[in-house]
């Protein structure tokens, strides 16, 4: 497993030069090894690993034909479903919950015969942007474990990050892939909106989540997300947009290729040495022909505060069903203090406070004045966007305004955590595709640079991210 990678492990796989089941020893090994340090891990699924190692070699030995994912050990975001597994959204809420079916994306891995090595940490139902809500444990960058991952596919990012995994799906509602895989120096993406079905993912705010691909190739992000793509009968705001793109076919090239700066994104309050870091990665992008504009995106104020009005609405909605009658850990008492004691007990202190956020901005006399404001910026946003990429083909920004900070150091200020997604909330306000590529360091940590596209256009945030990737080496670069 010298190439570790989803493409060089299936390859290696379907040429008889690897067998599945030295893929999977081969990461249980190194998550033995490392994730107590790191704690990315909730749950390792060994014994199930290893048997869906032994069928996938079977199946080889018998010379039927593999999967495009034939062998992939793949790590398994916490609020994704997969039948008979715990999935707790990294609350006490659902600590006993076991799926009853799988996540319409895990049927398309297994069906490719990737293999579901672990379920990983991440915030309690997705809130938070460093992996410390999570009710179980704190997971820790494998830069520097004083340091937090991101959030909230913390467990997802570092898991690839630490070389634990070839790959791992997270989900992404305001920056929840991009921002870890930015911080922990991986490759992570948000599809379109609709592009991956959401049957089977614990629901945050519904109109924004997205699940979406975290690995160290731009290659690997791409093969996996051809695989989970496509429309599904279960999940109505899925869309056949035009095929993504072909891995194995991608020819990467900035040549030809105009980039959009928006000046609104480079903001005096971001790290200088981070700025640096995204400068110099355009300039990269100039040196290989791509032709760099700036342009304007007068809106992008507005979109932090949009996202924080409609994302605890539609999360106070969501999480009402979370009662210990219907779903969710029951309490003892009588009827009204067994709801009382079972949502005190089982939600955590930021899902606590989203929860009354959401359910008073969605209260009478007040639903018109935010939550209907926000859509209307939403709107707004989507069509300042659109206009911009009338005359780019993509957009290019930093992922996150500073690299990853102390663990503990922001988590008693609320308003400082939620700034971190200041450049990616914009991609899940207006449903375009985004990816975050690792584009160097800045005090000793991985910096991202995220690009951006127009509705179904995933194939244009790939190209240019594979572009820049063989330009540079940052994901050669182990931890």
């Amino acid at each position: 497993m010298e190439n570790f990678s989803v493409i060089g492990i299936r390859d290696a796989i379907v040429a008889g030069e690897l067998t599945a089941a030295e893929a999977v020893e081969t990461c249980l090994a190194t998550i033995a090894k490392k994730d107590g340090d790191i704690g990315a891990f909730l749950e390792v699924f060994e014994e199930d690993a290893r048997k869906a190692a032994d069928v996938i070699d079977a199946k080889k030995a018998a010379g039927e034909m593999l999967g495009r994912l034939a062998g992939v050990p793949i790590a398994i975001k916490d609020n994704i479903l997969i039948k008979g597994q715990i999935a707790s959204a990294g609350s006490k809420m659902l600590a006993e919950y076991h799926a009853t079916y799988h996540a319409t994306v895990i049927d398309r891995l297994l069906k490719e015969d990737a293999i579901l090595i672990g379920r990983t940490n991440m915030d309690e139902f997705a809130m938070g942007s460093s992996t410390e809500t999570s009710a179980y444990n704190k997971t820790r960058n494998p830069w520097d474990t004083q340091k937090i991952p991101g959030g909230s596919s913390g467990g997802s990012a570092a898991a690839v990050a630490a070389g634990m995994v070839p790959a791992a799906l997270g989900t992404d509602t305001g920056g929840s892939i991009r921002q870890p895989a930015a911080l922990c120096g991986v490759v992570g993406m948000k599809p379109t909106y609709g592009r991956v079905p959401r049957y089977g993912a614990v629901a945050l705010a519904s109109s924004l989540d997205q699940i979406g691909p975290i690995a160290r190739t731009v290659e690997d992000v791409a093969l996996i997300l051809e695989v989970i793509e496509g429309a599904d009968i279960h999940d109505a705001t899925t869309v056949n947009f035009a095929s993504s793109t072909v891995a194995e076919l991608m020819e990467p090239s900035f040549a030809g290729m105009k980039i959009g700066v928006p000046k609104e994104y480079f903001l005096d309050s971001m790290d200088t040495d981070v700025k640096a870091r995204v400068e110099e990665a355009i300039e990269l992008m100039k040196a290989q022909g791509a032709e760099v504009k700036e342009i304007s995106l007068p809106l992008t104020e507005y979109a932090l505060p949009a996202y924080y009005i409609i994302q605890p609405a539609e999360a106070s909605s969501n999480l009402a069903r979370f009662d210990g009658m219907r779903y969710g850990t029951r309490a003892e008492g009588p009827l009204k203090e067994s709801y009382r004691k079972g949502r005190s007990n089982g939600f955590g202190r930021e899902v606590k406070r989203r929860i009354m956020l959401g359910n008073y901005i969605l209260s009478a006399g007040y639903y018109d004045a935010y939550y209907k404001k926000a859509l209307a910026v939403k709107t707004a946003i989507f069509n300042d966007l659109n206009d911009a990429l009338k005359d780019v083909d993509v957009i290019v920004s930093p992922a996150s305004p500073s690299v990853a900070w102390n663990i503990d150091e922001k988590f008693n200020d609320p308003i400082a955590m939620y700034l971190s997604d200041v450049y990616t909330v914009t991609a899940n306000i207006t449903g375009v595709p985004a990816i975050s590529v690792p584009c160097g360091f800045a005090h000793d940590l991985p910096v991202g640079v995220q690009f951006m596209a127009g509705v179904g256009e995933d194939a244009k945030v790939l190209l240019a991210a594979a572009a820049y990737q063989h330009a540079t080496d940052w994901e050669t670069i182990a931890t």
